[in-house]
């Protein structure tokens, strides 16, 4: 079985190559939209809003989670979500530093 060599990589390209992946998908770019329109922290309403059934949603919401992009605060018997602002700024920091250098603008 072949063996990932992610980690002989500086922190900075794994961590931009996670945002990327969770990016890649469109639904995960319409959460973020909704989100960032919302302004707040949303639980069960997400799954009203896309034509998506509760589980498709929960692992899209868990991949945007894991690399950060968003934060889920635990209310009773659901999780509230909403976007997590520092992240976020660093994501696009690190995306404009790579095109950037790509294109020398």
């Amino acid at each position: 079985m072949a063996q990932s060599k992610k980690n002989e990589f500086e922190q900075q390209y794994i961590q931009l190559a996670d945002y990327a992946k969770a990016l890649s998908h469109p639904v995960r770019i319409k959460i973020l939209q909704i989100l960032v329109e919302k302004n707040l922290c949303i639980c069960g309403e997400l799954v009203d809003i896309l034509p998506l059934s509760q589980s498709t949603v929960s692992q899209h919401l868990k991949e945007l989670k894991r690399v950060g992009l968003i934060k889920g605060e635990i209310d009773g018997p659901k999780t509230c979500y909403c976007v997590d602002n520092n992240n976020i700024k660093n994501a696009m920091l690190e995306f404009q530093n790579l095109f950037s250098k790509i294109c020398n603008c």
